[in-house]
Order: structure tokens, then C-alpha cells, then sequence
């Protein structure tokens, strides 16, 4: 039995794809993957062997174009649902699972148009136009901030690697796989204060900033482990004891696998302020603490990074994330069209 799994663009996406084939091959289910040229798709996936086969279509983001855009756009993804019958028929596709992100618009309503039943994770607090437009037309939607919670698919090393931690000895700065100008300047400003209180730094500063970042530690005299992407960073998170990052689903679910506390600086520019209302769920249940980049001041952050509760807020994370997340979405698969 194979099943095609659709959707990315940005690395949140793309994780939960890749969580989702290898719960698939676990539980002998064989996936094709259907993705875009654009975004990160291909470069995560193009050499990925467990996949049986892997599709790039020239697919674009439909939200953000004008209007004449906007309706090429929506044209050019109904030519590619068409291609997309032919990729299901001759793989004898029983089902879709779309995590996201324009890459999945062609499988999608290919799914929908050939009767296909089609499975959706949302991965942030606010729905995506494209999930909100087909979730009414799909089979089951999953999402690990509705009420009927599922736990967010996360790779196991995160749970492997988990630590109650006690006290700050390490700090880790995450902006994203792309890095984030502003968690950037805001570890170096915050980095001799840091090296006075014998907090070491972790600084992911992604491929863009990383020798302008090297220069200035060098010129501050202070050593980081400095780098710009990392494929293994649960090993990279669970050597620190707090995390100052942004507030995407994707990361703010390994930290709580990896039970690190976390203070989260929202992007200000993320769609419908999904990252902010991400960090919220976690506030409300008290385990986190927000600051907004518009009107972040530094002494009161540096307060917060040194008054954190540490073990209190590690220890609660423990339970608000299980191991398998992706077992149980396929299981669901499995279970609802009898595979």
C-alpha cells in the first residue's frame, strides 16, 4: 500500500514530512513524496531514498500575490492537480497527507477532484488559508493546538536527548534554519554579560550572518559554539539549560520534547502572528516567557533569563508532549481507510 505525503516550502513543514515517512516505514507503508521547485523541497528531500518516488511541481504561494498573480497562480495549480492524478494513478495512491505550505495545493486538490481521502496537519495556532479553504473537504485534520489535541510529530532524538535542567550554566540562541538578524544582534548585545556570570553561549546565526557574527565574538574576545545550520540540533539544545528563539511550531514542540525552558521572541511578521499565538499557548499554561521584538528591552530580558525558574518549568514540559506523534497520525491513515 503507498500513500503520497505533500507539502513544505519552510523547514517546520518539511520536518513533520520527514516525521511522517519514517513513522510510514516503520509501519510498513511505502510514500511518494509530492512537493514544489520552490522553497526548501528539494533540498531536503531530493536525495531522500526511503521515499519511492519524489515529484517537484512549479507551484507558488497563491496569499501574497496581486491580483493578476494570484489568478495564474490558482490556474497553474489546477494544471498540476491534473499531473498529480497521473503521479496517484500510477503509484496507486490510497491516500494524501498534506503538511502545509503551498507545496501541497496541487496533491491537495488532486486528492479532492479524484476522490482521494485526504489527511491535513496544521502545524501552527492559526490556520493556513490553504488548510482552512480544503480542511472541510478533508478526511481528518490534526493539530496540536485544536481542542482535540494530537501530539505534534517530532523526531525522537528530541525526547532521547531531554534533561530536567536546574540551573543556567548554557544559553542557546536560535533564530530558525535560516538564522534571524534580530535574535543575532540581541546575543551579541547580550554576550558580555552573559560571559560575565560564566553563562556559555550556543548561537545558531544561520549561513547569511555567520562570519559577521565570528568577527564580532572575536572582537568581544568571547568564545560561542557558533554555527549556521545544524542537522543533529538536539544535541546542540540539550547541552543548554534555556532557550531564547523564535516561535515556530516546529521548534517550539522539539524544546518542549527536549524540556528546555524557553523565553520566545515571536517574528512580528509571521502570518495572521501564528508565532505569537504559538509562544501563547505556552504562556497560558506558564511555561514560557514571550517578549515582543517591537518593544523588547534588554536589561528586563536579561532579568528574565536570570530569575527563570528552571526546574520548575522543565519539569512540567515533561507531559505536554508525547514520543510518536507521527505513529499516531498514521495509525489514524491506517485505521480510517482500512490500508
Amino acid at each position: 500500500m503507498m500513500i503520497a505525503i505533500t507539502g513544505g516550502g519552510t523547514g517546520g513543514h518539511l520536518n513533520i514530512a520527514k516525521c511522517l515517512l519514517q513513522s510510514a516505514k516503520k509501519q510498513n507503508i511505502e510514500c511518494i513524496y509530492i512537493g514544489s521547485t520552490h522553497g526548501q523541497d528539494k533540498l531536503w528531500f531530493e536525495n531522500e531514498l526511503d521515499f519511492k518516488a519524489k515529484y517537484f511541481l512549479d507551484s507558488k504561494g497563491v496569499v501574497n500575490q496581486k491580483k493578476m498573480a494570484k489568478f495564474k497562480s490558482l490556474f497553474k495549480i489546477l494544471q498540476l492537480s491534473t499531473k498529480c492524478r497521473e503521479i496517484f494513478k500510477e503509484h496507486q495512491i490510497k491516500a494524501v497527507f498534506s503538511v502545509g505550505g503551498y507545496s501541497s495545493a496541487p496533491a491537495s486538490f488532486g486528492a479532492i477532484i479524484n476522490h482521494i481521502p485526504l489527511f491535513i496537519h496544521e502545524q501552527n495556532s492559526k490556520k493556513g488559508a490553504l488548510n482552512s479553504l480544503l480542511k472541510p473537504f478533508s478526511k481528518a485534520f490534526f493539530s496540536s493546538f485544536e481542542p482535540v489535541f494530537c501530539s505534534y510529530p517530532i523526531d525522537e532524538k528530541f525526547f532521547q536527548t531531554a534533561r530536567i535542567r536546574k540551573e543556567l550554566k548554557t544559553i542557546i540562541f536560535l533564530g530558525g534554519s535560516q538564522g534571524a538578524s534580530f535574535i543575532n544582534s540581541l546575543a551579541l548585545n547580550l554576550a558580555i554579560k552573559l560571559n560575565e556570570k560564566g553563562i556559555k553561549i550556543i548561537h545558531q546565526c544561520g549561513k547569511n550572518e555567520l562570519e559577521l557574527c565570528k568577527k564580532k565574538y572575536e572582537q568581544l574576545d568571547i568564545k560561542v559554539d557558533l554555527f549556521a545550520f545544524d542537522n543533529n540540533i538536539s544535541a546542540k539544545i540539550e547541552k543548554a539549560d534555556l532557550a531564547i528563539s523564535r516561535s515556530g511550531a516546529s521548534t517550539l514542540f522539539e524544546l518542549c520534547a527536549s524540556t528546555i525552558p524557553a523565553i520566545f521572541i515571536p517574528y512580528p511578521y509571521a502570518a495572521k502572528d501564528h508565532q505569537f499565538f504559538n509562544a501563547k499557548f505556552l504562556k497560558d499554561q506558564n511555561l514560557c516567557e514571550i517578549f515582543l521584538q517591537s518593544s523588547l528591552d534588554e536589561e528586563k530580558l536579561l532579568q528574565a533569563i536570570l530569575n527563570l525558574n528552571l526546574e520548575k518549568i522543565s519539569k512540567n514540559l515533561t507531559d505536554k508532549i508525547k514520543p510518536n506523534g507521527a505513529d499516531e497520525l498514521i495509525l489514524h491513515v491506517k485505521n480510517t481507510i482500512n490500508l
